[in-house]
C-alpha cells in the first residue's frame, strides 16, 4: 500500500477502513457474521458471579524521601483492610459491605460494586519496607515508604 509523503498519516482508504460501519462490510464478510451465534433475548451479559475480585484504583507518586501510594477505599473499615508488601510488591486487598443485609426482589439500578477487592503493584522505586506508614482517613488509604537512597553512577576511569 502507498503511503503519502508523511509515513505516519494514514492514507484515506486506511482511515476510511478503520470507520466501517456494519452496512458497509463486503458481502464476504456478511455470511461469516451469519455463521455466528446470534444472542438471543434471554442471554444475559453477565453469566453469573464474576471469579475475580474488584480492582482497586492507586495513585503511585514519589517525593525527595518517600514512594507515597494512595488508594480510595470509601466505606472500607480498616478492620476489612489487608495491606502487605513482599520484594517490592505492594497488595491491598479487602472486602466492601454494603452494610445492607435485606434481600432485593427486583434491582432497578445497580452500579455500586460490593464484596472483594484487590490490587497489586510492582513499586516503581526500591523501599525500605521495614519503614512504612499506613493511615485510613476520609476514605483515603495512604502509604508512604522510605525510599533507598541510589548511588549516582561513578565514573570509572579505563587504564
Amino acid at each position: 500500500m502507498a503511503r503519502k509523503q508523511n509515513d505516519d498519516l494514514l492514507i484515506e482508504d486506511e482511515l476510511a477502513a478503520a470507520f466501517l460501519n456494519d452496512d458497509e462490510l463486503s458481502q464476504q464478510e456478511e455470511p461469516q457474521l451469519a455463521a455466528q451465534p446470534q444472542p438471543t433475548a434471554d442471554d444475559s451479559w453477565d453469566d453469573g458471579e464474576e471469579d475475580f475480585p474488584g480492582q482497586l484504583a492507586v495513585d503511585v507518586y514519589e517525593t525527595d524521601e518517600k514512594l507515597i501510594v494512595k488508594a480510595r477505599t470509601a466505606g472500607v473499615n480498616k478492620e476489612d483492610l489487608d495491606v502487605s508488601i513482599s520484594d517490592g510488591i505492594l497488595t491491598i486487598s479487602g472486602t466492601l459491605s454494603s452494610g445492607d443485609d435485606t434481600d432485593a426482589t427486583n434491582w432497578h439500578i445497580q452500579e455500586c460494586y460490593w464484596g472483594e477487592f484487590s490490587r497489586t503493584v510492582a513499586l516503581p522505586v526500591a523501599v525500605k519496607e521495614d519503614e512504612v506508614e499506613a493511615m485510613l482517613k476520609d476514605g483515603v488509604l495512604t502509604i508512604g515508604f522510605g525510599k533507598i537512597k541510589q548511588e549516582t553512577a561513578k565514573k570509572i576511569m579505563i587504564n
